[in-house]
C-alpha cells in the first residue's frame, strides 16, 4: 500500500491485470474528508472461474464503505477485481475474500460488500460481508440490486 500520492504506481501507466488476487496491489490515497461518509464501488460485469468446472461466474459486486484514514485508489480497484477473471474460487470465498482485503488495506470504520451472482446450475447465490458497525447517522442507501428473477 502507498502512503502518498507520488507513491501510485498504477493511476496514469499501462498497467496488465495481474496473474491472481494475491499478486495484486490496492494502492490508496488519504482520506480527504475527516467526517464519516460513505463510498460506493459497483463492479456489475465482475467474473471469476469455478473451481471445479473451469466455467465462469458472472457477479454484479456493491462494495460500501466508511473510510477512516485510507480510500481505495480506483484504478488498483479495477486491476484488483480483473485478477479474479483467471482465478478459481467460490462464490462465497471470492465476495468474502474481497471484503477482507479491502479491510486488511484500508481499516475502514465500515464495510460491507453485497455479491449478487447469476445463477450457477439453475441456482442463483448472493453472498453478502460486513466488517464492523455502521457510524451513528451515516446515510446507507439500499444496495439496489433486485434479486434474480430470470426471464419471469
Amino acid at each position: 500500500m502507498t502512503d502518498r500520492y507520488d507513491e501510485l504506481n498504477q493511476l496514469g501507466q499501462m498497467k496488465g491485470l495481474p496473474k491472481s488476487p494475491e499478486e495484486a496491489v490496492l494502492e490508496r490515497v488519504k482520506n480527504p474528508c475527516s467526517e464519516p461518509y460513505m463510498i460506493r464501488l459497483v463492479a456489475p460485469e465482475f467474473t471469476s472461474i469455478c473451481p471445479v468446472t473451469g466455467q465462469p461466474d458472472f457477479a454484479h459486486l456493491v462494495v460500501d464503505y466508511c473510510p477512516d484514514k485510507w480510500i481505495v485508489e480506483s484504478k488498483a480497484f479495477k486491476l484488483y477485481l480483473g485478477s479474479f477473471r483467471n482465478h478459481g474460487d467460490f462464490h462465497e470465498a471470492c465476495t468474502t475474500g474481497i471484503g477482507q482485503r479491502l479491510v486488511k488495506e484500508l481499516s475502514p470504520k465500515w464495510l460491507r460488500i453485497g455479491g449478487y451472482w447469476y445463477p450457477r446450475g439453475g441456482i442463483p447465490i448472493d453472498v453478502f460481508y460486513q466488517f464492523g458497525e455502521a457510524p451513528k447517522g451515516l446515510w446507507i442507501p439500499e444496495q439496489g440490486v433486485p434479486p434474480y428473477r430470470g426471464r419471469g
